[in-house]
């Protein structure tokens, strides 16, 4: 009988996901519940969005790697930046301009800045470190051997940086200027380079150390957008045999596929978790990799992220660690600070570690809005005092273990104004699947979607 509920449940699932995939596809406007709702939401979007309008760093014009409003930091790194959430946080100035929480004028100011720094940073093959220090532009290294290119962080901040151009091209003098400054940097990035002569793509590449950090990215994890950009590069693109061969392991990316209580995934999530990662592998690639009706022969991926949502949600209501909190209105894990340091935490007896991440459901406010909607508001009317401080909510905490720490991380904050803008009006994903070197690079990898012409 268990088994029959269980099938019967998947089947409810692929149904529904189908049903809100046409829907997603037909909205360019989200409705809300009440205004009540529709204020909620904003008012998280602009405090989040301050993170990288106030929050950053002044020098550059980048997000801080992090902030800790009660100014204990692990290391003076107030002047670190970083190239991943630095591309959420131009995603989110754009998503600024729209919701009038600057003008055009400011963020045009801002992104020119921005991309100022990159042209004179550090830089490896094209492609930029995880961390620089903002003040010079220098290298800061991630870790002894990270010294170099990270073409995974670089391919986050391409992802928003070709959202920025699309933005812009068609604009002002000084703005057809900038989108074709970024142009000029998505150019110079060698993809190629970073094969190492293999069909697969590393992640790293330094002038100290070469490829000695040895990791060569296969899926599935949050790293797809890199094999689509590396397919896309109108310069130094890569055959599909990366992809399908590096990426895809020539199938094997379908072999054990994870799941949880009635929903079977399609892909097997790097790592130990059996059920599925943490849910920021749902968000990175997609803040401009629009899910919705693509596919290739892997997966459908609007049903892959919507599932993985899913999963995230009914792990915290079955709470089968029993960890205090966990409900419908309280879940969501991702990779964040924990109450002893930072890690990775997901769906599984092992990486649930009793924390629960506010990016991890506000991000995913696209393939979960109700229940999304529930966390946000129990968060900010219920435990605002906690929570809440200048830049939205904090980056995580548990109510177990009594831990609450006014502390925000960029790659974090990015998602939930880029990803609420998604759910909302679709901006982002809009921007992203109009550049036409995308189209040809998803063509060319085997994908197919509405928005390809």
């Amino acid at each position: 009988m268990k088994k029959i509920l269980l099938a019967a449940a998947g089947v409810l699932f692929v149904i529904a996901s189908a049903v809100a995939q046409k829907k997603a596809l037909q909205t360019t406007s989200v409705p809300f519940a009440s205004a009540k709702d529709a204020a909620l939401f904003t008012e998280v979007q602009r405090a989040t969005f301050q993170y990288f309008w106030n929050g950053a760093e002044p020098t550059s014009g980048l997000a801080r790697e992090r902030f800790h409003a009660d100014n204990v930091y692990p290391q003076n790194d107030k002047h670190v930046v970083t190239s991943g959430g630095g591309g959420f946080g131009v995603m989110a100035i754009l998503v600024g301009i729209e919701r009038k929480f600057i003008t055009r004028e400011e963020g045009l100011k801002r992104l020119e800045k921005i991309v100022g720094f990159l042209e004179t940073a550090d830089r490896f093959h094209g492609a930029w470190p995880h961390w620089w220090n903002g003040e010079t532009g220098k290298v800061k290294p991630f870790s002894k051997k990270d010294d170099g290119g990270d073409l995974v962080e670089s391919s986050f901040m391409l992802q928003g940086l070709l959202c920025v151009r699309q933005y812009f091209q068609q604009g002002n003098t000084e703005e057809k200027a900038l989108a074709a400054r970024i142009d000029k940097l998505w150019r110079e990035v060698e993809f190629d380079w970073y094969t190492n002569n293999k069909n697969v793509l590393y992640w790293h590449w330094s002038p100290n150390y070469g490829w000695e950090m040895n990791f060569p990215v296969k899926g599935y994890n949050e790293c797809l957008i890199m094999y689509v950009l590396a397919a896309s590069s109108p310069t130094h693109g890569v055959a599909p045999a990366v992809y399908h061969e590096g990426w895809a392991q020539n199938g094997k990316i379908n072999e054990q596929p994870d799941g949880y209580d009635g929903i079977q995934l399609q892909l097997h999530y790097q790592g130990d978790n059996k059920t599925s990662g943490p849910l920021f592998w749902s968000h990175y690639s997609y803040l401009g990799l629009d899910p919705r009706g693509l596919k290739d022969k892997y997966a459908d991926y609007w049903k892959e992220t919507t599932g993985h949502a899913q999963i995230h949600y009914r792990w915290a209501v079955n709470n089968p660690k029993k960890y205090k909190g966990y409900g419908p209105d309280n879940w969501g894990m991702t990779s964040s600070y924990s109450i002893k340091g930072y890690a990775g935490h997901a769906p599984s007896m092992e990486h649930d570690l009793g924390v629960i991440s506010p990016t991890a459901a506000l991000s995913s406010f696209p393939y979960t809005p109700k229940e999304s909607m529930a966390a946000m508001k129990n968060w900010y009317f219920n435990k605002k005092d906690k929570l809440w401080g200048e830049f939205g909510f904090y980056d995580a905490f548990s109510e177990t273990a009594n831990w609450y720490k006014p502390h925000y991380l960029a790659i974090d904050q990015g998602p939930i104004v880029v990803m609420m803008e998604n759910y909302r009006s679709g901006l982002l994903w809009n921007l992203f699947m109009s550049c036409p070197e995308v189209q040809t690079g998803l063509t060319k990898l085997g994908f197919t979607s509405p928005h390809i012409k």
